[in-house]
Protein backbone atom coordinates (compact mmCIF):
# COMPACT_ATOMS: atom_id res chain seq x y z
CA UNK A 1 0.00 0.00 0.00
CA UNK A 2 1.34 3.18 -0.96
CA UNK A 3 2.12 5.85 1.63
CA UNK A 4 -0.57 8.17 -0.34
CA UNK A 5 -4.20 7.82 1.36
CA UNK A 6 -6.96 9.31 -0.25
CA UNK A 7 -10.22 10.85 1.66
CA UNK A 8 -12.91 8.16 1.06
CA UNK A 9 -15.24 8.85 -1.86
CA UNK A 10 -17.95 6.86 -4.17
CA UNK A 11 -15.91 8.17 -6.79
CA UNK A 12 -14.07 5.03 -8.80
CA UNK A 13 -11.39 7.30 -10.13
CA UNK A 14 -8.46 8.59 -7.89
CA UNK A 15 -5.92 10.76 -8.97
CA UNK A 16 -2.34 9.62 -8.00
CA UNK A 17 0.09 11.83 -6.49
CA UNK A 18 2.78 12.87 -8.59
CA UNK A 19 5.29 10.94 -6.48
CA UNK A 20 3.11 8.31 -6.40
CA UNK A 21 3.38 7.94 -9.93
CA UNK A 22 6.89 8.09 -9.99
CA UNK A 23 6.88 5.17 -7.64
CA UNK A 24 4.67 2.99 -9.93
CA UNK A 25 6.98 3.78 -12.85
CA UNK A 26 9.72 2.56 -10.22
CA UNK A 27 7.94 -0.85 -9.45
CA UNK A 28 7.14 -1.77 -13.01
CA UNK A 29 9.49 -2.31 -16.07
CA UNK A 30 6.84 -3.01 -18.92
CA UNK A 31 4.24 -0.64 -20.80
CA UNK A 32 3.88 1.14 -23.89
CA UNK A 33 5.65 4.16 -25.96
CA UNK A 34 3.87 6.32 -28.73
CA UNK A 35 6.17 8.50 -31.32
CA UNK A 36 5.67 9.92 -34.65
CA UNK A 37 7.04 8.59 -37.38
CA UNK A 38 6.09 10.35 -40.81
CA UNK A 39 2.93 11.71 -40.57
CA UNK A 40 1.24 9.16 -38.12
CA UNK A 41 1.71 7.98 -34.08
CA UNK A 42 2.98 4.53 -33.70
CA UNK A 43 3.08 2.54 -30.18
CA UNK A 44 4.90 0.12 -29.46
CA UNK A 45 5.97 -2.03 -26.29
CA UNK A 46 9.01 -1.99 -24.48
CA UNK A 47 10.95 -2.86 -21.14
CA UNK A 48 12.26 0.37 -19.29
CA UNK A 49 13.82 1.69 -16.00
CA UNK A 50 13.53 5.28 -14.22
CA UNK A 51 16.53 7.16 -13.83
CA UNK A 52 16.01 9.84 -11.24
CA UNK A 53 13.88 12.27 -13.78
CA UNK A 54 13.75 10.32 -16.61
CA UNK A 55 12.47 6.74 -18.62
CA UNK A 56 15.53 5.24 -19.99
CA UNK A 57 15.18 1.62 -22.62
CA UNK A 58 17.16 0.21 -25.04
CA UNK A 59 16.13 -0.56 -28.56
CA UNK A 60 17.98 -1.40 -31.91
CA UNK A 61 18.28 0.58 -35.25
CA UNK A 62 14.83 0.84 -36.73
CA UNK A 63 11.53 2.62 -36.47
CA UNK A 64 11.68 3.85 -32.62
CA UNK A 65 15.43 5.68 -32.96
CA UNK A 66 14.18 6.94 -36.59
CA UNK A 67 10.70 8.70 -35.32
CA UNK A 68 12.18 10.51 -32.31
CA UNK A 69 15.37 11.65 -34.01
CA UNK A 70 12.89 13.01 -36.32
CA UNK A 71 10.64 14.52 -33.64
CA UNK A 72 11.02 13.72 -29.84
CA UNK A 73 7.80 14.42 -28.49
CA UNK A 74 6.15 11.15 -27.07
CA UNK A 75 4.34 9.57 -24.76
CA UNK A 76 4.64 6.17 -22.91
CA UNK A 77 2.06 4.27 -20.61
CA UNK A 78 2.27 1.33 -17.92
CA UNK A 79 -0.59 -0.21 -16.03
CA UNK A 80 -1.71 -2.76 -14.16
CA UNK A 81 -4.96 -4.41 -12.88
CA UNK A 82 -5.05 -6.36 -9.59
CA UNK A 83 -8.39 -7.44 -7.96
CA UNK A 84 -10.85 -4.82 -8.43
CA UNK A 85 -8.69 -2.19 -9.11
CA UNK A 86 -6.40 -0.83 -12.15
CA UNK A 87 -3.49 1.70 -12.43
CA UNK A 88 -2.73 3.92 -15.16
CA UNK A 89 0.62 6.14 -15.28
CA UNK A 90 0.82 8.27 -18.18
CA UNK A 91 4.14 10.54 -19.31
CA UNK A 92 4.47 13.01 -22.14
CA UNK A 93 8.12 14.35 -22.43
CA UNK A 94 11.20 14.68 -24.94
CA UNK A 95 13.19 11.08 -25.91
CA UNK A 96 17.15 11.64 -27.38
CA UNK A 97 18.94 9.11 -27.81
CA UNK A 98 21.88 8.74 -25.41
CA UNK A 99 25.47 8.03 -26.43
CA UNK A 100 29.09 8.02 -25.00
CA UNK A 101 28.99 9.08 -21.67
CA UNK A 102 24.97 9.14 -21.40
CA UNK A 103 24.51 5.85 -22.41
CA UNK A 104 26.69 4.11 -19.78
CA UNK A 105 23.20 5.04 -17.65
CA UNK A 106 21.89 1.64 -19.65
CA UNK A 107 24.56 -0.57 -17.60
CA UNK A 108 23.22 0.92 -13.65
CA UNK A 109 19.96 0.28 -14.79
CA UNK A 110 18.22 -3.08 -13.94
CA UNK A 111 17.06 -2.95 -17.76
CA UNK A 112 15.90 -6.45 -18.53
CA UNK A 113 14.49 -6.99 -22.25
CA UNK A 114 12.32 -9.65 -22.47
CA UNK A 115 13.34 -10.68 -25.75
CA UNK A 116 16.43 -11.91 -26.62
CA UNK A 117 17.61 -9.90 -29.83
CA UNK A 118 20.77 -7.45 -29.29
CA UNK A 119 19.72 -3.70 -28.23
CA UNK A 120 22.40 -1.03 -28.37
CA UNK A 121 20.68 2.36 -28.73
CA UNK A 122 19.96 3.85 -25.57
CA UNK A 123 17.02 6.19 -25.43
CA UNK A 124 16.36 8.70 -22.60
CA UNK A 125 12.54 9.96 -22.31
CA UNK A 126 13.19 13.59 -19.91
CA UNK A 127 9.54 13.70 -18.26
CA UNK A 128 7.39 16.92 -18.78
CA UNK A 129 4.20 15.38 -17.40
CA UNK A 130 2.89 12.45 -15.40
CA UNK A 131 -0.10 11.81 -14.19
CA UNK A 132 -1.67 8.74 -12.87
CA UNK A 133 -5.42 7.38 -11.86
CA UNK A 134 -5.91 4.46 -10.02
CA UNK A 135 -9.96 2.83 -10.63
CA UNK A 136 -12.19 0.71 -8.64
CA UNK A 137 -13.51 -1.46 -11.13
CA UNK A 138 -16.94 -2.68 -10.71
CA UNK A 139 -17.03 -5.40 -13.57
CA UNK A 140 -20.82 -5.59 -13.38
CA UNK A 141 -20.31 -8.36 -16.32
CA UNK A 142 -18.93 -10.93 -13.82
CA UNK A 143 -21.54 -9.91 -10.79
CA UNK A 144 -24.15 -10.52 -13.11
CA UNK A 145 -22.79 -14.14 -14.26
CA UNK A 146 -24.34 -17.31 -13.42
CA UNK A 147 -22.45 -19.94 -12.15
CA UNK A 148 -25.22 -22.60 -11.48
CA UNK A 149 -27.61 -24.24 -13.73
CA UNK A 150 -31.01 -23.46 -12.12
CA UNK A 151 -33.02 -26.50 -10.85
Amino acid sequence: MSEYQYEYTDDPVHVLHPEESWEFLRTHEFGRLAFHLIGEVHIVPINYAVDDDRLVFLTTEGSKVFGVTMNDDVAFETDEITGEHATSVVVRGSAHVLDGQDAYVAERLPLRPWVGTPKYVVIGVRVEEISGRRFDLSRPWLHARVDAVPE
